[in-house]
């Protein structure tokens, strides 16, 4: 289980410790309240240097409050498939994919992570989504006479290894795996020094890493493990927003939501061809019908579009600036924006009139009162290093 904090948040609302608290601690941690958690947003070295650390070596992120799953029941997988747009049937053992779990008006109520394991579905919901998703599929897969169960692994931890160095570490510390045949998005059962942990390779920063969920009264041995490798060091919740978002990653409730579809979030690649409107197994999901009429009707059957947007200017632009045309008319909003220590300029996540989506455009973000000049450019704004075989 999770350990209560003595912390609280604004609400006064008692925050969650993961089990590995006292260790970030122990290393100087900042210590933040994030999604009813006390979570590391940095430590010592600042996330300048995390940033970069993880981007050159590898960096251990504690990501213990997302919500870990395991979906059990003899027909899951097309229980599951019936409330997302994603192919979960054809899954082979062991694969991982990107989900968004939609609503009956095409809204965004979470992305998901699912991984297809021999005898359940493991999957890794956000953190300040966790209870309302819990619910849903609890709500939906319980009525669905599917005999599904979920289970919630609150007595486990998730730790992320991320960097081009992360393969190295892992095929040091688990030399009977075939590193070279474990590809991105695909999951492997592995021991670190003598621990269970199952092990995707995946992640949320651009690059090759991996994801791993272990018992909680393992998980500070295994950490201190992995940050003992000369290539590790501990990067908090403030260098893994820079480096989604240098990645071009949508982060919930911020770049997507209920109140956007994913052809308005600009993730047409998470809807699978077999779930389209000519696929095998077309539609069969909520908001089908908006979602599917909006691919068919392209651009012109939207009223906004995300974006990438990169400064002219090394000025930072954050979430809630306004985006405006060079005669001053606002065209839009920016949901995510910071300065990319990778890339040296100033990079935002945001949603324009599609007559203003074309990469290159031109456009202005309001900050403190003045205009910063910026352009539409298609993300990733770092080349992704995710490892394909």
């Amino acid at each position: 289980m999770s350990i209560a904090s003595s912390a609280a948040d604004e609400t006064g609302t008692p925050l969650v410790r993961t089990a590995l608290h006292a260790l970030h601690v122990e290393l100087g941690a900042r210590m933040v309240p994030f999604a009813g958690y006390e979570m590391p947003v940095q430590y010592r070295q600042g996330v300048l240097q995390e940033h970069l650390h993880t981007r050159a070596a590898a960096g251990l992120f504690d990501v213990s409050h997302m919500g870990q799953l395991k979906l059990i029941g003899a027909d899951i997988e097309s229980a599951l498939e019936a409330l997302v747009p994603v192919d979960i049937v054809g899954m082979a053992l062991r694969q991982q994919r990107y989900a968004l779990l939609t609503d009956a008006n095409g809204g965004i109520l979470d992305d998901l992570m699912i991984t297809r394991t021999a005898d359940h579905l493991f999957v890794v919901v956000n953190a300040a989504c966790k209870v309302r998703d819990i619910a849903h599929l609890r709500g939906e897969l319980g009525g669905s006479g599917a005999q599904c169960d979920v289970v919630e692994l609150d007595d486990h931890a998730l730790l992320a290894l991320q960097g081009p160095a992360a393969a190295a570490v892992m095929e040091r510390l688990c030399p009977d795996v075939d590193l070279a045949a474990w590809t991105f998005m695909t999951a492997r059962s592995v021991e670190i020094g003598d621990v269970p942990c199952f092990a995707t390779r995946s992640g949320y920063t651009g690059e090759d890493g991996f994801e791993l969920s272990i018992a909680n009264r393992h998980a500070e041995a295994v950490a201190r493990l992995l940050l003992a490798q000369p290539e590790v060091a501990p990067v908090g919740l403030g260098a893994r927003d820079s480096l989604r978002l240098e990645a071009g990653l949508c982060l919930y409730g911020h770049d997507i939501d209920r109140d956007t579809t994913p052809i308005e979030g600009s993730l047409l690649w998470s809807i699978s061809k077999a779930r389209r409107a000519d696929g095998e197994r077309a539609g069969g999901f909520p908001g089908a019908e908006r979602i599917l009429g909006q691919i068919a009707a392209s651009k012109d059957g939207l009223t906004t579009k995300r974006v990438g947007l990169v400064g002219v200017e090394r000025t930072p632009v954050r979430e809630g600036s306004v985006l405006v045309d060079a005669a001053g008319g606002v065209v839009g909003r920016v949901t995510s924006g910071t300065f990319g220590p990778t890339v040296k300029k100033a990079v935002a996540l945001g949603y324009v009139a599609p007559s203003r989506a074309a990469v290159g455009t031109p456009l202005f973000a309001m900050v403190r009162g003045r205009t910063v000049p910026m352009h539409v450019a298609a993300p990733p704004f770092v080349p992704s290093r995710y490892y394909r075989g």
